[in-house]
């Protein structure tokens, strides 16, 4: 899939709330690189870093597949700028995909949180 493929679904598929205007910056073979960005006066918190990594592992697995279990360590606090998100496969069995997601405040130099995830087709 292309970015600009992938970047059309996220459009299509996201409720609003979960955009963050997405944009897609990099998408290879089961890597992705998505970067969100804050509207004037907000801040990032749990819930909405809760629902980029969804996104991100998502992005990766493919959008129809749905999380099953999730791990999430927090590394430290993000900063009022763009997130980053870099996601990947791990493993794909039979209808089950193993996946990881690194988010980090405006550039990927230290990460700000790391998720492992098992998602279902």
């Amino acid at each position: 899939m292309t970015e600009d493929e992938l970047q059309h679904l996220l459009d299509k598929t996201l409720p609003a709330a979960d955009r963050h205007d997405v944009f897609v910056e990099e998408c290879q073979d089961q890597d992705v690189r998505l970067r969100f960005s804050l509207k004037p006066g907000e801040t990032w918190v749990s819930s909405t870093l809760l629902s980029l990594v969804d996104t991100s592992l998502r992005a990766a697995a493919g959008l129809s597949s749905s999380l099953t279990h999730l791990s999430v360590t927090v590394l430290r606090a993000p900063q009022a700028a763009d997130v980053l998100a870099l996601s990947r496969v791990i493993r794909r069995d039979e209808g089950t995909v193993h996946a990881e997601a690194w988010l980090f405040s405006h550039a990927v130099v230290e990460p700000m949180l790391h998720a492992t995830a098992t998602l279902k087709n």
